[in-house]
């Protein structure tokens, strides 16, 4: 049994610990649920607790003290390795916000952070079911909406989802579909067709950079987009594009023109991280361009109860900001719920590049777009003979070689192919994959 923390595991070596672990425990309750382990030090080694019922029923009686609202959580003893460690199963609590000691934490990584009173309100408004989006922003009039821009929005809804909002003034619109309340301006209103939002919300922005190197110290260029969230999309697109090489190649009789990164999977990850960001805290949404990758961030984490993996297959669509998304659903910056993220990654593979790495940073969910570092260049440094150069690309196109197809392809014996194979294989560029000789294949290490 090997255990070590994580976003959904913490681990104490006594029940001595027994504050902090309350702070988990309230973590857990405010996050996705997770387990907290007695017993075990924080390197994961077992060292065992002397335990009895009177001990669990202890620890039973200080959580439903300590931690409220009450909630009913799995406790018992296993035994491993001849010690015994007292288990605790925490689930995601259906009633937050929960507080330990009138404090209420949530789990960020392997830490236990406290909750700002800006996330504590969204929290018990996700309880309400009421999304931010939805409120309604208290100081914003009329006056503050960019007419033609609606006008604008609702002639391309018309076109794309065939809708007919001729026979309806924009205000009309704008009421039938949950933006003005009560003759009250929601966020997203502001947000999407508003003069000025950052009147509002001055960190609604989006940051982009062309930074020089890999790093982020020096940038070569570096912009900032208010305006209204629909603009923010557009302007980021075009900057992204003045920074990426456009590249021609031959296909048959046709001239084909190619972007360095596949331009419509970036388009989706910028507007998914303006659609799906937490305009509740500070923060912008960010677009960062090195030599050697392309970084979206969002701001905040995935809205509950996605996590990271699961953008990684089909999955449901969960809407921070529902009038938003549905907006822009509206005029096609979303295609289809749920779809956005697997068509990113068959965007990258169809482009001859890695699959996007999908990761949360400090609280914010990145995206990253990662070149091939099989360059023509890179290659060139390796002093690779022009053949070992040719299986590279045919290596990229096709995924495997073997060495008769090797020495077939370069009109080549057997044996030279299995020592340019064998250097390919100590430059780090290629794996030899199988046992027999029958099975045995090569594969690039990647892309």
């Amino acid at each position: 049994m090997k255990l070590e923390e994580s976003h959904t595991v913490e681990l104490k070596k006594s029940v001595a610990q027994m504050n902090e672990a309350l702070k988990s425990v309230c973590a857990f309750l405010n996050h996705r649920g997770g387990e907290v382990y007695f017993g075990v030090n924080d390197k994961g080694k077992i060292t065992g607790i002397q335990s009895s019922d009177k001990t669990l029923r202890k620890i039973s009686q200080i959580i439903n003290t300590k931690i409220k609202p009450e909630f009913n959580p799995e406790i018992k003893e296993i035994k491993k390795h001849k010690n015994q460690i007292i288990y605790v199963k925490v689930p995601e609590g259906s009633n937050k916000p929960y507080f330990s000691d009138g404090i209420a934490y949530i789990r960020i990584g392997t830490e236990n952070r406290v909750i700002s009173p800006d996330e504590l309100k969204r929290v018990i408004l996700s309880q309400k079911k009421i999304k931010w989006d939805e409120e309604i922003c208290r100081s914003a009039k009329l006056k503050d909406i960019d007419e033609e821009t609606i006008k604008q929005f609702l002639k391309k809804a018309g076109i794309e989802r065939n809708l007919g909002y001729k026979l309806l003034s924009w205000k009309d619109v704008l009421k039938r579909s949950g933006m003005i309340k009560n003759k009250s301006l929601t966020n997203a209103l502001i947000l999407l067709f508003g003069k000025t939002p950052q009147k509002f919300f001055p960190h609604a922005e989006v940051r982009c950079a062309r930074f020089k190197g890999t790093e982020p110290l020096e940038f070569i260029d570096m912009k900032v987009f208010g305006s209204n969230i629909i603009s923010q999309i557009e302007n980021s697109v075009e900057f992204v594009k003045e920074h990426m090489q456009l590249h021609a190649e031959i296909k048959g009789m046709e001239r084909v023109e190619k972007w360095e990164y596949p331009i419509e999977a970036v388009r989706e990850a910028i507007v998914n991280a303006v659609c799906h960001r937490n305009y509740e805290i500070s923060g912008n949404a960010q677009i960062r361009i090195f030599d050697d990758r392309l970084e979206i961030w969002g701001c905040g984490t995935l809205p509950e109860p996605l996590i990271v993996n699961d953008l990684m297959k089909k999955h449901d669509s969960i809407l921070r900001n529902s009038l938003i998304g549905k907006c822009f659903f509206l005029i096609r910056f979303i295609e289809q719920w749920g779809t956005g993220t697997n068509r990113m990654i068959e965007e990258c593979i169809s482009h001859e590049l890695p699959e996007p790495l999908f990761e949360e940073i400090a609280g914010n969910l990145v995206v990253t777009f990662r070149k091939s570092r099989l360059t023509n260049e890179y290659l060139e440094k390796l002093e690779l003979n022009e053949r070992q150069k040719k299986s590279v690309e045919y290596l990229v196109k096709n995924k495997k070689i073997t060495t008769n197809i090797y020495a077939d392809i370069f009109k080549t014996s057997p044996r030279m192919a299995r020592n340019d194979l064998k250097k390919l294989i100590n430059k780090e560029i290629v794996k030899k994959m199988g046992n027999s000789k029958k099975q045995s294949h090569y594969v690039l290490t990647e892309i």
